[in-house]
């Protein structure tokens, strides 16, 4: 019985975000429409979206191969996987023990690798410049997230994500220099990651401009489907482990009744709202950086996680 009752919260926990991604994106380009005193797109448009691109046709270039019509599943599968690994309203779910901030990391990277492959595998100069853009700015967004996983994991003694929530519940906790500036670095990795403003505009396709939309120009119907769903999915799971790690409150503990599951996903959703909303508010308020300064950005995340990882071999109390 145990066993079932992990298996249906752990599958509700994967239902959910996947439900809730397309709300999200929706949430933020609405919100960022009326900041911007527009009408905007209605809120439930990612989901028209996607129902639209599911029920028509694919179109494929003559010199696609099986990896341009397989690399959409393999990204959205990674991409899926990773978030269901983060605690959303719950910590101790059934994938907790494989719940490690190193996997997340590593399946996140898997799905850029396939993307960028997929972007070269056309043979088209938009998917060449896309591919080569996303390779520069995983360069150094992967090593500044991994600087951020090592901080944490010196903090809480564990990479694993229920622990480190669980530890950041605690006294233990308190208020750290390290934390801070894993935050800020991480903030900055989730921005470059989901080509959300300055890294990236998701609202033009500028060819001059456009990362992610120019390895995905070749993309039609159900591929286009998976990969836009995939990305909805990533900006959620970002948004996610900020508030898993960084604000873990109304977290329901190991084996919690139906009461504190449900209070714990009432406290997803607000935090998922909050983040849309302070997103939308930064991208309103920002202006997009050239390609060629974002080097600077990234290698300001990398230097915040080395330096917050420094601290700690400093003094264990930073």
């Amino acid at each position: 019985m145990a066993l079932i009752r992990a298996i249906a919260i752990q599958g509700l926990e994967m239902l959910l975000v996947l439900a809730l991604a397309p709300l999200l994106t929706g949430f933020v380009r609405k919100l960022k429409a009326r900041l911007q005193r527009r009408a905007g797109p209605p809120l439930l448009q990612p989901y028209r979206d996607l129902r639209r691109l599911l029920g028509k046709e694919v179109v494929l270039a003559d010199n696609a191969s099986w990896l341009f019509r397989s690399a959409p599943y393999l990204i959205f599968a990674t991409t899926w996987v990773a978030a269901a690994l983060v605690p959303t309203f719950g910590a101790g779910l059934m994938f907790s023990w494989s719940g490690d901030l190193i996997v997340i990391t590593a399946l996140l990277g898997s799905a850029r690798f396939f993307l960028a492959l997929a972007g070269l595998d056309a043979g088209t100069s938009f998917g060449g410049i896309g591919a080569s853009r996303e390779v520069m700015i995983a360069s150094l967004g992967e090593p500044a997230l991994i600087m951020i996983v090592f901080t944490l994991a010196l903090v809480a003694g564990s990479s694993q994500l229920s622990h480190v929530a669980l530890f950041m519940l605690s006294a233990a906790a308190g208020l750290r220099v390290s934390l801070a500036l894993a935050l800020f670095a991480l903030v900055i990795v989730a921005l470059a990651e989901n080509s959300r403003i300055p890294v990236d505009n998701p609202a033009t396709h500028l060819e001059l401009t456009m990362v992610h939309e120019a390895m995905v120009l070749e993309y039609s119907g159900r591929h286009l489907a998976m990969i836009e769903l995939a990305g909805f999915v990533q900006l959620l799971l970002y948004v996610s482990l900020i508030a898993c790690v960084f604000a873990p409150f109304l977290l329901a503990p190991v084996q919690a009744s139906a009461a504190d599951y449900a209070l714990g996903i009432v406290a997803y959703g607000g935090k998922l709202a909050v983040g849309g909303a302070l997103l939308a508010g930064f991208e309103t308020a920002t202006a997009k950086m050239r390609v060629f300064r974002l080097p600077n950005l990234l290698g300001a995340a990398l230097m915040l996680g080395l330096l917050a990882t420094l601290l700690l071999f400093v003094s264990r109390t930073l």
